[in-house]
C-alpha cells in the first residue's frame, strides 16, 4: 500500500541521489519543500533549471562562466598573470583559492582526478589542454593544487612526470597541520606532510 503521494515519493527519490543525502535527509528536505509556499518552491525550481541553461565552461581554463561569455574573467582580467597556472580538480576549488585574496595567477580545471577504478584516465581529464596552455601562454610556473587524496596525489605525480624536462617550474601546495590543530588528531598523511615540509624556527 502506498503511504505517501507519488509526487512526494518521486521527490524523495530524486533528492536521495544527491551526494551525502541519505533516505532520512531526503525525506526531511522533501517535507520542508512541501511546507514552503509555491513561490519559494518555484524560485528553487527556476534556480535548478538555470544551472544548465545559464552556465557554461570556459574553453581555455574549464572554469565555470556565464553562458554567452567567451572566456573566464579569471583568465582575461588585466591583473591576472597568465604565466602562473594553478591546476585544480574542480571549479569549486577555484572559489576556495580566490577567497584568500592572495592568488593573482590563472587556473586550469582538470575536471576530476585519475581513478582507474572509475575508468578515469588522462584522456578523460583536461591534461592535453594544460600542455597546450603551457606552450601557448609561455607559462613559467604550474602550481599543482589537487586534493591530498590517493587519487589527487596520483594525478599530481602524473602531471609532474609529464612536465619533467619542460622549461616550467612545478610546485605543489604546501601540506601540513592546520592552525589550531592538535597533533594527536592529525591523520598520518597530514602529519607526514607536516614533517616533510617543516620550516626553520
Amino acid at each position: 500500500m502506498q503511504v505517501l503521494p507519488s509526487a512526494l515519493e518521486n521527490l524523495i527519490e530524486e533528492l536521495g541521489k544527491l551526494p551525502g543525502v541519505g533516505p532520512r535527509t531526503a525525506e526531511r528536505y522533501a517535507f520542508f519543500l512541501l511546507k514552503r509556499g509555491p513561490d519559494q518552491v518555484s524560485s528553487l525550481s527556476a534556480a535548478l533549471k538555470d544551472i544548465h541553461s545559464k552556465i557554461a565552461y570556459c574553453p581555455k581554463t574549464f572554469a565555470l562562466i556565464e553562458k554567452g561569455e567567451i572566456i573566464s574573467n579569471l583568465y582575461k582580467a588585466p591583473g591576472r598573470d597568465k604565466k602562473l597556472v594553478a591546476v585544480v580538480e574542480d571549479p569549486l576549488d577555484i572559489a576556495a583559492i580566490e577567497k584568500t585574496g592572495y592568488y593573482k595567477g590563472t587556473y586550469h580545471v582538470l575536471g576530476g582526478v585519475l581513478s582507474p577504478i572509475d575508468n578515469i584516465g588522462p584522456d578523460e581529464l583536461h591534461i592535453k589542454e594544460l600542455i597546450g596552455r603551457i606552450k601557448e601562454d609561455k607559462v613559467k610556473e604550474v602550481i599543482i593544487a589537487t586534493n591530498p587524496t590517493i587519487e589527487g596525489e596520483s594525478t599530481a605525480l602524473y602531471i609532474q612526470k609529464l612536465l619533467a624536462g619542460k622549461s616550467v617550474k612545478i610546485t605543489r601546495l604546501a601540506r601540513g597541520l592546520p592552525a589550531g590543530a592538535d597533533i594527536e588528531y592529525a591523520d598520518q598523511i597530514t602529519l607526514s606532510r607536516a614533517l616533510q615540509e617543516r620550516q626553520l624556527f
